[in-house]
């Protein structure tokens, strides 16, 4: 299998870093070759965090090139926006439906874009917007909105869904467990 590429992008904060390496060991338990790379140099400011996540039968670098990832899975549209350039053109953006303005924007400088939706869908094979955060809000933690959106990655994949459960039980506290299973269960089930 040809290496593929999977970029995960958001403000500090949300649960990036935590997604990819969900994300890493559902591959290497599939059988795959993983590499990941992270950057999140102002990610506790609200900065923006970015992490790839590459596999296949050989993987020779961490980095995908432009135009080069099948999907993005993206916590904040604004980011969706900033990493568009890796998607392939026929990548599948999955994105959070939630805007968190950044530095510029909070202090009244600048105004967070308006159009990003019908930009990201000019620009992108395919975009699903999936309301991440607040569906985890109802079931009562804002913050299991990045497994929710990994579910709905792992419903486009062909990956057997009970490596996705596996993995999750093992990786997350266990006082976070049914809260993060239900998050799974909800990407995974969710259609726009």
């Amino acid at each position: 299998m040809k290496t593929k590429s999977i970029l995960i992008c958001g403000v500090g904060g949300q649960g990036i870093l935590t997604a990819s390496d969900l994300l890493s060991d559902v591959l290497l338990l599939a059988g795959f070759e993983v590499k990941k790379s992270e950057v999140h140099g102002m990610s506790q400011r609200g900065g923006d965090v970015i992490s790839t996540v590459r596999y296949g039968d050989e993987v020779f670098s961490p980095l995908p090139s432009l135009k080069e990832t099948e999907f993005i899975l993206a916590f904040e549209k604004l980011e969706a926006l900033r990493n568009i350039n890796y998607l392939s053109e026929k990548g599948i953006m999955l994105v959070n439906d939630f805007e968190w303005p950044p530095l510029p924007v909070a202090s009244g400088l600048e105004k967070y874009p308006q159009d990003i939706d019908a930009e990201l869908k000019k620009l992108a094979g395919e975009v699903v917007l999936i309301p991440a955060t607040r569906l985890a809000t109802e079931l009562g933690n804002e913050k299991a909105s990045n497994v929710i959106l990994i579910g709905l990655l792992a419903s486009r994949m062909d990956i057997d869904r009970q490596l996705w459960l596996d993995v999750i039980v093992r990786k997350v506290p266990p006082r976070f467990k049914e809260l993060n299973l239900k998050a799974f269960e909800t990407g995974f089930a969710f259609r726009s």
